[in-house]
């Protein structure tokens, strides 16, 4: 067999092998730019990140955590007053709602009032047809005048014949009979006299009157209508809106403090607000409370007088209700804005001196709007964090901004910013200090 020393040469690339090739270099070119622009991107991020946290306090994250001080505002604990507030429901109720009903039966021929009127006691309000009660009172004074001649007739029989009798000129018996007939007719003008009175008082009931102050409501008949004391409807509903009341409600727990405060003879405010509770309604003071606890809903009732000159309750109207029950007077104050929540309760971060924070456990008492009263934990004066806790540490340097002017507090002179890392020693993390409050999730960074 015969060997060829001769190499053989490789075959020349086809052109679509020289097209794959370079297909594959540039891909592999796109992805080498990309990987350092990655790296260049994230290192120049990291340090405008430190700077932020630095200059503006607008770093957060794992790069404000590791170096330098946090921006913070912080308030006083200040001496103040709380206000102790009840709040509940209530319904708005007129101290008297009257249906106007007519007392006798004719026909309406008169209305003085306009639908939504304000009308005083005693203003008259409609008229029944006075004319047949005009007769029978006519009639009834005729019946009297005749009941009257007859006892008098008989009264002067009486005299002749008690004078007769003492003459021995007829019976005693007849002299007795007239006697008899005396009071029989001493009854009957009484009679009469009674169905004056009764036809007098039918003819006052023709003339229907506001029987107390307030707005009467839609008219219920209109006139040429044949009325009765029996009409459901009655003529009118009328409401006494000034003064009026809202009945409300608070829990049982409720009734000591303020039974104490009723039989001290301090007048309790109470203010009356719409259902949204933004706009107030009506101030005025607690009137009195019912005597039984609702065993179903475990409250009781409350009953508190307004003035209403301004007409802003309205009977049936559904109103939020805000009594001061107590105010407590030079109670170590700071804002709500300042607690934090952990597993071991409420706590503030407190600023030191060196310009880091230390939780501070503290025990809270009454909450007034956007300020909460401190038992124990605090004194007057002490600094709270109000803004920025959800990013703090035990011991973590601060920047401090008071919230009164807004100036910042840099920390002292030659504290360097402190590298740390979430759960090592030092930095507040779960662990690090045994007794320290821990804070919720929401405040753990």
């Amino acid at each position: 067999m015969s060997h060829d020393p001769t190499p053989q040469k490789k075959p020349e690339p086809t052109p679509g092998d020289r097209r794959r090739r370079r297909r594959i270099g540039f891909i592999v070119a796109v992805l080498l730019v990309a990987a350092v622009g990655g790296i260049y991107w994230d290192t120049h991020t990291g340090v405008n990140a430190i700077r932020a946290a630095g200059g503006r306090g607008g770093g957060r994250g794992r790069f404000a955590q590791m170096n330098g001080p946090l921006p913070v505002v912080a308030q006083p604990a200040q001496k103040g007053d709380i206000n102790i507030y009840l709040n509940g429901l209530g319904t708005v109720t007129p101290l008297a709602t009257v249906t106007v009903r007519s007392q006798i039966s004719g026909l309406l021929v008169e209305i003085h009032f306009e639908e939504g009127q304000m009308v005083n006691k005693g203003d008259l309000l409609a008229v029944i047809d006075p004319r047949p009660y005009q007769v029978a009172l006519e009639q009834a004074k005729g019946q009297l005048l005749q009941a009257q001649a007859q006892l008098k007739e008989a009264q002067v029989d009486l005299a002749r014949y008690v004078k007769l009798a003492e003459q021995d000129s007829i019976a005693g018996q007849q002299v007795d009979t007239q006697r008899a007939l005396v009071t029989q007719y001493e009854g009957l003008v009484q009679v009469d006299q009674s169905a004056i009175d009764s036809a007098s008082l039918n003819l006052t009931y023709c003339h229907i009157t506001a029987p107390v102050s307030g707005r009467v409501g839609l008219r219920q008949v209109d006139i040429g209508n044949y009325v009765t004391p029996g009409d459901s409807g009655g003529l009118v509903v009328l409401a006494e809106l000034k003064p009026i009341t809202v009945i409300f409600t608070l829990p049982e727990d409720d009734i000591p403090g303020v039974s104490t405060r009723i039989n001290s003879g301090i007048k309790i405010p109470v203010d009356a607000y719409d259902r949204m509770q933004v706009h107030k309604l009506a101030s005025g003071t607690l009137g009195t409370i019912d005597n039984e606890v609702d065993p179903s809903t475990g409250t009781f009732k409350l009953r508190a007088l307004f003035p209403n000159d301004d007409l802003q309750l309205f009977p049936n109207q559904f109103v939020n209700v805000r009594m001061l029950l107590d105010v407590h007077k030079d109670a170590t104050v700071i804002p709500s804005s300042a607690i934090e929540r952990g597993q071991q309760g409420a706590f503030v971060y407190l600023v030191k001196p060196d310009s880091t924070v230390a939780s501070r456990a503290v025990t809270l008492g009454t909450t007034e709007g956007e300020r909460v009263e401190v038992l124990s934990g605090l004194a007057i004066g002490d600094r709270v964090v109000t803004d920025g806790g959800d990013r703090l540490k035990e011991g973590q340097d601060v920047i401090v901004q008071d919230s009164e002017n807004g100036s910042s507090t840099p920390p002292p002179a030659g504290t360097p910013g402190r590298r740390r890392r979430n759960g090592a020693p030092g930095d507040g993390g779960p662990g690090s200090k045994a007794g320290a409050p821990q804070t919720s999730t929401s405040a753990q960074n």
